[in-house]
């Protein structure tokens, strides 16, 4: 497979050396974005074993399920709170956004390895939410505003192959970094990502629709209330909303499917009769790979289907894979005794339906002008996510409930029909240039 920006330099897409360095700030950005968000997810059981008792709390199976989804929501609550970074993007430039994104998430995810307590890494997470959020609606912004017409859909959808690339390159680094030194040191390795800070400052331009519109007229920039207040504006308020609901969606499926993955396979594996840690601990590897390659194939194809089908009929397939896969893999296959392998194969399928959020890396940018583009896209990719607070408490409780994570999360996964009814009050764009 060709991926990143050797693809992209293929013959029919030439590109010029900013966005070729462009391309990789934002793709690699988004890849230590994936990288640094799936460590946790990878860690979860050994950090919380460790870590729960010197919080003076049992480490039973349904007490790390419960703080888990607990973390995740406050997680979710940093991300929300990223919403900042669009505004920013919007006045300040969408590169400098980049590096500022890029060195909040790096240096709380260092410091998450050095916790003595649930509660210390409960406040590193929501921080590590806030500079994880902003990266993608900054990035997304650039690629759509520095590619041409003929090259930008395609290079969204490949840009968001990075998040998945960092699923596979935080399993990687588990399987010989988690496995052999621990948890912690998970943590301190994610911290690396602020070293591409020093590539983006002395490599990357700013995006030629930003500069020609604000570069040399520092008084004609948006301010952060005017770039947020245009969301709302007539021109712009349904598609605001209707597509806020859509993010909404895919946030609750996402965290009820691929994020639970490592820990289900996990679970499966100890239930089979497994018991050393550093086997359990690659069986969440192996599923991990296994989503982040299946994600980074549908990631591919969502711009080639977004371009013949249309950007409403790609979200609403993806959607129903994953929604679908979900579903069946928590619901029934999880509780089967030896069905490893069968689960095995619905991950794949959670992992192509979850590129359902490369959609929005094309369809997105296509509905704003440029003067409030990222604040579009950050407003709409971090809102859902207070909502998504309050779904993953109740998973809180409904996990110790039921014993086991596995009914919540199908339960939760079903939130994909209520995407299927929403998409018909979207906006088409498919075919249409993108606004000034």
């Amino acid at each position: 497979m060709v991926t990143g920006a050797a693809a992209i330099s293929q013959p029919g897409f030439q590109l010029t050396t900013n966005q070729k360095r462009g391309f990789l700030a934002a793709w690699g950005g988004w890849a230590l974005d994936g990288m640094d968000s799936f460590i946790y997810a990878l860690v979860l059981v050994p950090a919380l074993v460790e870590l729960l008792p010197a919080s003076g709390i049992d480490p039973t199976p349904a007490n790390v399920g419960a703080y888990g989804a607990l973390l995740f929501a406050l997680f979710l609550a940093g991300w929300g709170t990223s919403m900042i970074w669009g505004p920013i993007g919007d006045r300040i430039g969408r590169v400098r956004a980049l590096m500022l994104t890029i060195l909040c998430y790096s240096l709380f995810t260092f410091l998450c390895g050095l916790v003595a307590n649930i509660w210390q890494l409960a406040v590193l997470r929501f921080l590590c939410g806030i500079g994880i959020g902003g990266e993608q609606p900054v990035g997304a912004t650039y690629i759509a505003e520095e590619f041409d017409e003929r090259t930008r859909k395609m290079g969204a959808g490949l840009m968001h192959t990075g998040y998945y690339f960092g699923f596979f390159f935080a399993a990687v680094a588990n399987y010989f970094i988690g496995a052999n030194y621990g948890w912690r040191w998970m943590f301190i390795f994610g911290g690396l990502p602020a070293l591409m800070i020093f590539f983006i400052r002395y490599g990357v331009q700013e995006s030629k629709k930003w500069q020609e519109k604000f570069g040399h007229a520092q008084e004609k920039r948006p301010t952060m209330a005017q770039a947020f207040g245009a969301l709302f504006t007539p021109s712009y308020k349904r598609d605001t909303l209707v597509m806020s609901g859509l993010f909404l969606v895919s946030i609750i499926m996402l965290w009820a499917g691929s994020v639970y993955v490592p820990t289900a396979a996990r679970q499966m594996a100890a239930a089979a009769g497994e018991t050393v840690e550093a086997n359990l601990a690659r069986v969440a590897t192996y599923a991990s790979i296994v989503l982040a390659i299946a994600t980074i194939i549908g990631c591919v194809l969502v711009p080639i289907i977004a371009e013949r089908v249309g950007r409403r009929p790609t979200m609403a397939l993806f959607m129903t894979i994953l929604g679908v896969s979900a579903a069946i893999g928590f619901g029934y296959v999880f509780y089967q005794p030896g069905a490893l392998n069968l689960f095995m194969v619905l991950t794949f399928f959670m992992g192509l339906g979850g590129a359902n959020f490369a959609v929005y890396t094309v369809w997105l940018p296509e509905l704003y002008a440029t003067d409030c583009r990222a604040s579009a896209i950050g407003f709409i990719s971090s809102a859902g996510r207070f909502v998504g607070v309050a779904l993953v408490i109740l998973m809180f409780y409904g996990i110790p409930r039921y014993g086991s994570l596995g009914v919540p999360v199908a339960l939760v996964a079903l939130t994909f029909v209520f995407g299927l009814l929403l998409l018909p009050f979207a906006r088409e764009t498919k075919g249409q240039l993108l606004p000034a």
